[in-house]
Protein backbone atom coordinates (compact mmCIF):
# COMPACT_ATOMS: atom_id res chain seq x y z
CA UNK A 1 0.00 0.00 0.00
CA UNK A 2 1.16 3.09 -0.94
CA UNK A 3 1.36 6.13 1.19
CA UNK A 4 1.60 10.04 0.94
CA UNK A 5 2.18 12.72 3.02
CA UNK A 6 -0.63 15.64 2.73
CA UNK A 7 -1.78 19.23 4.32
CA UNK A 8 1.25 19.20 6.37
CA UNK A 9 0.50 22.28 9.21
CA UNK A 10 3.42 24.40 11.18
CA UNK A 11 2.96 27.56 13.35
CA UNK A 12 5.27 28.35 15.73
CA UNK A 13 6.27 31.73 17.98
CA UNK A 14 9.01 32.59 20.49
CA UNK A 15 8.70 29.54 23.30
CA UNK A 16 5.65 27.95 21.63
CA UNK A 17 5.75 25.40 19.05
CA UNK A 18 3.34 23.66 16.91
CA UNK A 19 3.11 21.03 14.69
CA UNK A 20 0.70 18.04 12.96
CA UNK A 21 1.01 15.76 10.32
CA UNK A 22 -1.78 13.72 8.57
CA UNK A 23 -0.54 10.44 6.70
CA UNK A 24 -3.46 9.26 4.42
CA UNK A 25 -3.82 6.09 1.96
CA UNK A 26 -6.12 5.31 -0.10
CA UNK A 27 -10.25 5.63 1.15
CA UNK A 28 -11.13 3.02 4.11
CA UNK A 29 -7.39 2.23 4.71
CA UNK A 30 -4.92 2.82 7.24
CA UNK A 31 -5.27 6.40 8.94
CA UNK A 32 -2.36 7.71 11.09
CA UNK A 33 -2.96 11.33 12.72
CA UNK A 34 -0.10 13.03 14.82
CA UNK A 35 -0.39 15.47 16.70
CA UNK A 36 2.95 17.04 19.05
CA UNK A 37 2.14 19.87 20.62
CA UNK A 38 5.58 22.17 22.84
CA UNK A 39 4.19 24.97 25.18
CA UNK A 40 7.28 26.69 27.07
CA UNK A 41 6.25 29.78 29.24
CA UNK A 42 8.32 31.67 31.57
CA UNK A 43 7.80 34.01 34.30
CA UNK A 44 10.27 35.51 36.52
CA UNK A 45 12.71 33.00 37.01
CA UNK A 46 10.23 30.31 36.91
CA UNK A 47 9.34 28.59 33.96
CA UNK A 48 7.20 25.87 32.89
CA UNK A 49 7.03 23.33 29.39
CA UNK A 50 4.20 21.22 28.29
CA UNK A 51 4.11 18.53 26.22
CA UNK A 52 1.89 16.49 24.34
CA UNK A 53 1.89 13.37 22.01
CA UNK A 54 -0.68 11.84 20.18
CA UNK A 55 -1.16 9.38 17.97
CA UNK A 56 -4.13 7.36 16.75
CA UNK A 57 -5.34 4.72 13.92
CA UNK A 58 -8.18 4.14 12.18
CA UNK A 59 -11.48 6.30 12.09
CA UNK A 60 -13.42 8.33 12.95
CA UNK A 61 -11.54 11.39 12.13
CA UNK A 62 -13.99 14.28 12.74
CA UNK A 63 -14.05 13.32 16.41
CA UNK A 64 -11.14 12.70 16.86
CA UNK A 65 -10.00 16.88 15.16
CA UNK A 66 -12.58 17.73 17.12
CA UNK A 67 -10.78 16.86 20.68
CA UNK A 68 -7.83 17.60 19.49
CA UNK A 69 -8.89 21.12 18.63
CA UNK A 70 -10.42 21.63 22.15
CA UNK A 71 -7.30 20.39 23.77
CA UNK A 72 -4.54 22.74 21.70
CA UNK A 73 -7.06 26.03 22.53
CA UNK A 74 -6.98 24.90 26.20
CA UNK A 75 -3.20 25.27 25.96
CA UNK A 76 -2.85 28.31 23.77
CA UNK A 77 -5.47 29.81 26.03
CA UNK A 78 -2.88 28.84 29.40
CA UNK A 79 0.05 29.72 27.74
CA UNK A 80 -1.43 33.73 26.69
CA UNK A 81 -2.16 33.92 30.24
CA UNK A 82 1.33 33.13 31.64
CA UNK A 83 2.91 35.50 28.75
CA UNK A 84 0.45 38.54 29.46
CA UNK A 85 0.84 38.25 33.19
CA UNK A 86 4.71 38.24 32.51
CA UNK A 87 4.44 41.33 30.37
CA UNK A 88 1.90 43.26 32.80
CA UNK A 89 4.36 42.45 35.82
CA UNK A 90 7.45 43.68 33.52
CA UNK A 91 5.52 47.02 32.83
CA UNK A 92 4.06 47.47 36.57
CA UNK A 93 5.18 50.53 38.62
CA UNK A 94 7.56 48.40 41.74
CA UNK A 95 7.01 51.85 43.81
CA UNK A 96 4.11 54.37 44.68
CA UNK A 97 5.62 57.97 44.84
CA UNK A 98 3.47 60.60 46.59
CA UNK A 99 4.00 64.39 47.86
CA UNK A 100 2.60 65.91 50.94
CA UNK A 101 3.19 69.69 51.77
CA UNK A 102 4.66 71.06 55.23
CA UNK A 103 1.25 72.60 56.26
CA UNK A 104 -1.03 70.87 53.85
CA UNK A 105 -3.23 70.47 56.50
CA UNK A 106 -3.70 73.82 57.79
CA UNK A 107 -3.18 75.57 54.54
CA UNK A 108 -6.13 77.32 52.57
CA UNK A 109 -7.39 74.97 49.71
CA UNK A 110 -9.28 76.09 46.62
CA UNK A 111 -11.89 73.86 44.67
CA UNK A 112 -10.51 73.26 40.81
CA UNK A 113 -13.02 72.10 38.19
CA UNK A 114 -11.47 70.00 35.68
CA UNK A 115 -11.98 68.08 32.81
CA UNK A 116 -15.64 66.08 32.56
CA UNK A 117 -16.81 68.36 34.88
CA UNK A 118 -14.46 66.72 38.43
CA UNK A 119 -13.85 68.80 41.07
CA UNK A 120 -10.20 68.90 42.76
CA UNK A 121 -8.76 70.41 46.05
CA UNK A 122 -5.23 72.04 45.35
CA UNK A 123 -3.43 73.77 48.17
CA UNK A 124 -2.98 77.59 47.71
CA UNK A 125 0.22 79.62 47.51
CA UNK A 126 1.15 83.21 46.80
CA UNK A 127 4.47 84.21 45.49
CA UNK A 128 7.35 84.38 47.06
CA UNK A 129 6.11 82.03 49.22
CA UNK A 130 8.20 78.91 50.48
CA UNK A 131 7.04 75.82 49.01
CA UNK A 132 7.75 72.50 50.94
CA UNK A 133 7.42 68.91 52.30
CA UNK A 134 8.53 65.64 51.79
CA UNK A 135 8.49 62.87 48.63
CA UNK A 136 7.54 59.48 49.72
CA UNK A 137 8.62 56.26 47.79
CA UNK A 138 6.82 52.72 49.17
CA UNK A 139 8.15 50.04 46.91
CA UNK A 140 5.69 46.99 46.15
CA UNK A 141 6.26 44.24 48.73
CA UNK A 142 8.80 42.03 47.78
CA UNK A 143 10.76 44.15 45.30
CA UNK A 144 13.37 46.93 45.52
CA UNK A 145 13.72 49.74 43.31
CA UNK A 146 16.95 50.21 40.98
CA UNK A 147 16.78 53.92 39.78
CA UNK A 148 19.57 56.23 38.24
CA UNK A 149 18.66 59.05 40.94
CA UNK A 150 16.16 60.66 42.16
CA UNK A 151 15.10 64.73 41.39
CA UNK A 152 11.89 67.23 42.36
CA UNK A 153 11.25 69.90 39.70
CA UNK A 154 8.54 73.10 40.65
CA UNK A 155 7.07 74.05 37.26
CA UNK A 156 5.22 76.96 36.15
CA UNK A 157 3.12 75.79 32.77
CA UNK A 158 0.70 77.41 30.31
CA UNK A 159 -1.00 74.77 28.15
CA UNK A 160 -3.26 76.38 25.22
CA UNK A 161 -6.12 73.91 23.93
CA UNK A 162 -5.56 74.97 20.16
CA UNK A 163 -1.45 73.73 20.32
CA UNK A 164 -3.01 70.14 22.74
CA UNK A 165 0.08 68.76 23.77
CA UNK A 166 2.16 71.59 23.77
CA UNK A 167 3.57 73.37 26.88
CA UNK A 168 5.35 76.42 27.61
CA UNK A 169 7.30 76.66 30.58
CA UNK A 170 7.94 80.02 32.28
CA UNK A 171 9.43 78.88 35.44
CA UNK A 172 11.38 76.04 36.36
CA UNK A 173 12.97 75.02 39.03
CA UNK A 174 15.17 71.67 40.79
CA UNK A 175 15.74 69.86 43.53
CA UNK A 176 18.05 67.15 43.79
CA UNK A 177 17.25 64.10 46.29
CA UNK A 178 18.88 61.76 45.73
CA UNK A 179 21.57 60.00 43.77
CA UNK A 180 21.91 56.30 41.79
CA UNK A 181 21.31 53.45 43.76
CA UNK A 182 18.48 51.24 45.20
CA UNK A 183 15.65 51.41 47.59
CA UNK A 184 14.31 48.44 49.51
CA UNK A 185 11.78 49.96 52.03
CA UNK A 186 9.92 53.34 52.73
CA UNK A 187 12.06 56.29 51.81
CA UNK A 188 11.43 60.10 52.87
CA UNK A 189 12.87 62.72 51.19
CA UNK A 190 12.43 66.27 52.48
CA UNK A 191 12.61 69.32 49.65
CA UNK A 192 11.88 72.79 50.00
CA UNK A 193 12.01 75.95 47.31
CA UNK A 194 12.61 79.48 49.10
CA UNK A 195 10.70 82.33 48.22
CA UNK A 196 9.60 80.89 44.56
CA UNK A 197 8.96 83.45 42.30
CA UNK A 198 5.33 82.82 41.00
CA UNK A 199 4.26 85.47 39.16
CA UNK A 200 1.01 84.88 37.02
CA UNK A 201 -1.95 83.39 39.00
CA UNK A 202 -3.17 79.64 38.39
CA UNK A 203 -5.52 79.98 35.90
CA UNK A 204 -8.44 77.40 34.27
CA UNK A 205 -9.74 78.86 31.79
CA UNK A 206 -12.07 78.23 28.33
CA UNK A 207 -9.03 77.68 26.06
CA UNK A 208 -6.54 78.35 28.34
CA UNK A 209 -4.69 76.51 31.71
CA UNK A 210 -2.18 77.94 33.74
CA UNK A 211 -0.30 75.59 36.78
CA UNK A 212 2.22 75.09 38.55
CA UNK A 213 2.95 71.50 39.54
CA UNK A 214 5.58 69.34 41.66
CA UNK A 215 6.63 66.71 39.39
CA UNK A 216 9.16 64.14 41.12
CA UNK A 217 10.89 61.66 38.44
CA UNK A 218 12.67 58.34 39.57
CA UNK A 219 15.16 57.65 37.08
CA UNK A 220 15.28 54.18 35.51
CA UNK A 221 16.81 52.30 32.33
CA UNK A 222 14.06 49.96 32.16
CA UNK A 223 10.89 50.06 31.07
CA UNK A 224 10.86 53.90 31.93
CA UNK A 225 11.43 56.55 34.62
CA UNK A 226 8.43 56.41 37.22
CA UNK A 227 6.58 59.97 37.22
CA UNK A 228 4.23 61.69 40.15
CA UNK A 229 2.83 65.24 39.35
CA UNK A 230 0.98 67.14 42.26
CA UNK A 231 -0.37 70.65 41.41
CA UNK A 232 -0.92 73.41 43.37
CA UNK A 233 -2.64 76.78 43.27
CA UNK A 234 -1.39 80.57 43.21
CA UNK A 235 -3.03 83.37 44.00
CA UNK A 236 -1.36 86.86 44.38
CA UNK A 237 -2.85 89.35 46.39
CA UNK A 238 -3.03 93.17 44.52
CA UNK A 239 -2.80 96.81 46.00
CA UNK A 240 -6.35 98.55 45.56
CA UNK A 241 -5.52 100.97 42.02
CA UNK A 242 -5.15 104.13 42.99
CA UNK A 243 -7.44 106.14 40.64
CA UNK A 244 -11.12 104.67 40.39
CA UNK A 245 -13.39 106.47 38.33
CA UNK A 246 -17.24 106.48 37.89
CA UNK A 247 -18.68 104.83 34.29
CA UNK A 248 -21.45 107.52 33.06
CA UNK A 249 -22.79 106.42 29.70
CA UNK A 250 -25.48 107.56 27.55
CA UNK A 251 -26.91 105.23 24.66
CA UNK A 252 -30.16 105.52 22.51
CA UNK A 253 -31.69 105.19 19.39
CA UNK A 254 -32.63 108.28 17.61
CA UNK A 255 -36.21 109.66 18.74
CA UNK A 256 -36.68 106.26 20.07
CA UNK A 257 -34.64 105.20 23.19
CA UNK A 258 -32.30 106.75 24.96
CA UNK A 259 -30.67 106.02 28.43
CA UNK A 260 -28.27 106.83 30.91
CA UNK A 261 -26.66 104.81 33.02
CA UNK A 262 -24.14 105.38 35.50
CA UNK A 263 -22.35 102.53 38.37
CA UNK A 264 -20.10 103.86 41.20
CA UNK A 265 -16.78 103.06 39.86
CA UNK A 266 -14.50 101.30 36.79
CA UNK A 267 -12.72 98.55 38.84
CA UNK A 268 -13.88 96.00 41.55
CA UNK A 269 -11.93 93.43 43.96
CA UNK A 270 -13.51 89.87 43.64
CA UNK A 271 -16.10 90.58 46.52
CA UNK A 272 -16.77 94.14 45.83
CA UNK A 273 -20.70 95.21 45.15
CA UNK A 274 -22.01 97.05 42.15
CA UNK A 275 -23.74 99.89 42.68
CA UNK A 276 -25.74 102.08 39.96
CA UNK A 277 -28.63 103.65 38.14
CA UNK A 278 -30.44 103.44 35.28
CA UNK A 279 -32.19 106.56 33.79
CA UNK A 280 -34.69 106.71 31.28
CA UNK A 281 -34.91 109.92 29.34
CA UNK A 282 -36.77 108.91 25.99
CA UNK A 283 -38.86 105.96 25.65
CA UNK A 284 -40.38 105.23 22.36
CA UNK A 285 -40.33 101.80 21.89
CA UNK A 286 -41.95 99.07 24.29
CA UNK A 287 -39.10 97.56 26.62
CA UNK A 288 -40.16 93.68 27.73
CA UNK A 289 -37.51 93.73 30.46
CA UNK A 290 -33.44 94.56 31.17
CA UNK A 291 -30.69 93.06 32.59
CA UNK A 292 -26.97 93.44 33.84
CA UNK A 293 -24.80 90.40 32.41
CA UNK A 294 -21.12 89.66 33.43
CA UNK A 295 -19.58 88.47 30.64
CA UNK A 296 -15.53 87.03 30.62
CA UNK A 297 -13.38 87.57 27.15
CA UNK A 298 -10.69 85.25 27.13
CA UNK A 299 -8.28 86.02 23.86
CA UNK A 300 -5.00 83.32 23.44
CA UNK A 301 -2.66 83.93 20.91
CA UNK A 302 -1.53 87.39 18.67
CA UNK A 303 -2.17 88.89 15.31
CA UNK A 304 -4.28 87.05 13.08
CA UNK A 305 -3.93 83.87 14.99
CA UNK A 306 -6.24 85.38 17.77
CA UNK A 307 -8.70 83.34 19.16
CA UNK A 308 -11.12 84.95 21.21
CA UNK A 309 -13.87 82.98 23.55
CA UNK A 310 -17.01 85.35 25.74
CA UNK A 311 -18.52 83.41 28.36
CA UNK A 312 -21.85 85.11 30.20
CA UNK A 313 -20.82 84.26 34.11
CA UNK A 314 -24.08 85.94 35.02
CA UNK A 315 -27.62 87.69 34.51
CA UNK A 316 -29.06 90.13 36.34
CA UNK A 317 -32.51 91.09 36.30
CA UNK A 318 -33.22 94.45 36.34
CA UNK A 319 -36.94 95.49 35.60
CA UNK A 320 -39.81 93.41 34.09
CA UNK A 321 -41.93 95.65 32.46
CA UNK A 322 -42.40 98.63 30.72
CA UNK A 323 -40.83 101.56 31.77
CA UNK A 324 -41.90 104.89 31.31
CA UNK A 325 -40.06 108.12 30.55
CA UNK A 326 -38.16 109.49 34.21
CA UNK A 327 -38.28 106.67 35.31
CA UNK A 328 -34.89 105.31 37.48
CA UNK A 329 -33.98 101.93 38.12
CA UNK A 330 -31.27 100.97 41.17
CA UNK A 331 -28.49 98.44 40.12
CA UNK A 332 -26.75 96.33 43.15
CA UNK A 333 -25.21 93.42 42.47
CA UNK A 334 -22.89 91.29 44.69
CA UNK A 335 -19.99 89.84 43.00
CA UNK A 336 -18.81 87.24 45.35
CA UNK A 337 -22.00 84.74 44.10
CA UNK A 338 -19.63 83.96 40.93
CA UNK A 339 -16.56 82.63 39.73
CA UNK A 340 -14.33 85.69 38.96
CA UNK A 341 -10.70 86.06 38.38
CA UNK A 342 -8.51 89.39 38.16
CA UNK A 343 -8.39 90.80 34.89
CA UNK A 344 -5.68 89.20 33.86
CA UNK A 345 -3.42 91.25 30.30
CA UNK A 346 -0.85 89.59 27.87
CA UNK A 347 0.68 87.22 31.03
CA UNK A 348 4.03 85.49 28.84
CA UNK A 349 2.53 86.57 25.82
CA UNK A 350 0.00 84.12 25.48
CA UNK A 351 -3.23 85.03 26.97
CA UNK A 352 -5.66 87.65 28.30
CA UNK A 353 -8.87 87.74 30.12
CA UNK A 354 -10.99 91.08 30.49
CA UNK A 355 -14.61 91.42 31.93
CA UNK A 356 -17.25 93.60 30.89
CA UNK A 357 -20.87 95.16 31.94
CA UNK A 358 -23.23 93.90 29.18
CA UNK A 359 -26.60 96.17 29.59
CA UNK A 360 -29.54 94.16 27.62
CA UNK A 361 -33.03 95.73 27.00
CA UNK A 362 -35.66 93.53 24.86
CA UNK A 363 -38.41 94.68 23.85
CA UNK A 364 -42.27 92.88 23.15
CA UNK A 365 -40.77 91.61 19.62
CA UNK A 366 -37.68 89.97 21.31
CA UNK A 367 -35.11 92.56 19.83
CA UNK A 368 -32.13 92.68 21.44
CA UNK A 369 -30.40 96.20 22.55
CA UNK A 370 -26.98 96.25 24.07
CA UNK A 371 -24.03 98.38 25.41
CA UNK A 372 -20.97 96.51 26.84
CA UNK A 373 -18.62 98.48 29.32
CA UNK A 374 -14.84 97.14 30.08
CA UNK A 375 -14.04 97.15 33.83
CA UNK A 376 -10.91 96.12 35.50
CA UNK A 377 -10.91 93.59 38.20
CA UNK A 378 -8.45 92.52 41.25
CA UNK A 379 -7.63 90.56 44.06
CA UNK A 380 -7.64 91.95 47.62
CA UNK A 381 -7.21 88.52 49.70
CA UNK A 382 -6.24 85.28 48.42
Amino acid sequence: MEMGVNNPLFWSHPGTSFFMEQICGSAREQLLVKLKVELTWFEGDEGGRLSLIFIAYRPPVVPLLSWLISTLSRCLFRVVCCKMNFIVGAFKQPCTVSIKFADGETRKQATVKKEGGQSVTCPVFNSKENVTGEVHIDPVYGKKVEHLGVKIELLGQIELSLERGHVYDFTSLVRELDVPGEIYQRKVYPFEFSAVEMPYESYNGAHVKLRYVLRVTVGRNFPSNIVHVSEFWVRNVSPPPEKISPIKMEVGIEDCLHIEFEYSKDKYHLSDVVIGKIYFLLVRIKIKHMELEIRRRESTGSGPNTYVETETLAKFELMDGAPVRGESIPVRLFLSDYDLTPTYRNINNKFSVKYFFNLVLVDEEDRRYFKQQEITMYRLDS
